[in-house]
């Protein structure tokens, strides 16, 4: 489901909007047949990587850093209560991010399940995202820096288990 940016003139707004979604959509799954813009070609993305872990791989919490499965479960919290928010509530005031954290390991059973509900929190909030909707400065920066911190977390994520890597820079 990669999101292209369209090419010609359009309000700032749309633009806005498109950019987000294709940055999004190349993190989530890998850049667009037209091009990469943070990702390398052939790279698929956060959820191809998932995949390719194992429920003790996603376990492992290499020199005490927090594992695999714990920053998918920090994720797919954050894409929830985004996707709550653009539902109209409110869930900032009562969220726990802390907490997120907590769930270090993961059965086969779990693992399959947390990488379920976060493709799920993520493609509704792709599609969320890329509708029209009147957005203010604090809204539209929060939501630029969930796509902002889904790259931290993608980066963080392939440097406690190798088998989430990318594919090498292509020339």
């Amino acid at each position: 489901m990669s999101t292209t940016v369209r090419k010609g003139t359009q309000s700032l707004e749309g633009a806005l909007r498109d950019a987000m979604t294709a940055l999004l959509g190349e993190l989530l799954e890998g850049p667009a047949p037209t091009g990469a813009f943070v990702l390398n070609r052939g790279d698929g993305g956060l959820l191809a990587s998932l995949d390719a872990l194992s429920a003790d791989a996603a376990s492992a919490r290499p020199g005490g850093r927090s594992s695999v499965a714990a920053h998918v479960e920090h994720l797919r919290y954050g894409f929830e209560l985004r996707n709550r928010w653009a539902r109209g509530e409110d869930p900032w005031p009562t969220a726990r991010w802390a907490e997120s954290w907590n769930r270090q390991q993961v059965t086969d059973e779990e693992w399959k399940d947390r990488r379920a509900a976060l493709a799920a929190e993520t493609r509704a909030w792709l599609a969320t995202s890329g509708e029209p909707r009147d957005w203010n400065s604090l809204d539209l920066t929060e939501a630029l820096s969930n796509t902002v911190h889904l790259a931290y977390h993608l980066g963080a994520i392939r440097q406690i288990a190798s088998a989430a890597s990318g594919p090498p820079a292509v020339d």
